[in-house]
């Protein structure tokens, strides 16, 4: 795999446009204690570029398991369909907190693909949602 370069002022837009927070899955750079990642949507294997348009802000645990995944199953209607994209779509139209917070629920067939194969609810992340949200960190209900 190549890594693309993508200049530094690139890489601040994108962080500021996602307000420093995954773009799957909302956590907060400042939770993580490091920087999020540069996502290819549109990965580069599948003809994907690094304009902006197709680039968002990840956390290393949403990108790793996305990959270069375009389209994943409905757990809850075994079809195939798009993964979320952030640069066309609302998160608020695809996923929502359970309202203690420690989970992300799919509202739609592209939620519940993107939190299966991102595995957006996987027991290490809710582990932690569990700490950030007795500290007070989470969830980003303003999301």
């Amino acid at each position: 795999m190549s890594v693309t370069y993508i200049p530094l002022e690139v890489r601040q837009h994108v962080a500021r446009r996602a307000q420093y927070r995954c773009e799957y899955c909302h956590t907060q750079e400042a939770i993580v204690g490091m920087p999020l990642e540069i996502e290819h949507i549109m990965p580069q294997s599948a003809g994907g570029s690094s304009d902006e348009a197709n680039l968002c802000l990840a956390c290393p645990r949403c990108n790793r398991y996305k990959g270069a995944q375009t389209h994943a199953m409905d757990p809850e209607t075994a079809h195939s369909v798009a993964l979320f994209h952030p640069r066309q779509q609302q998160w608020e139209a695809h996923f929502a907190w359970q309202p203690d917070g420690l989970y992300i629920i799919g509202l739609t067939p592209t939620g519940r693909a993107t939190i299966a194969a991102l595995q957006m609810n996987n027991p290490v992340v809710v582990r932690s949602r569990q700490v950030w949200v007795e500290a007070g960190w989470h969830p980003p209900w303003n999301s």
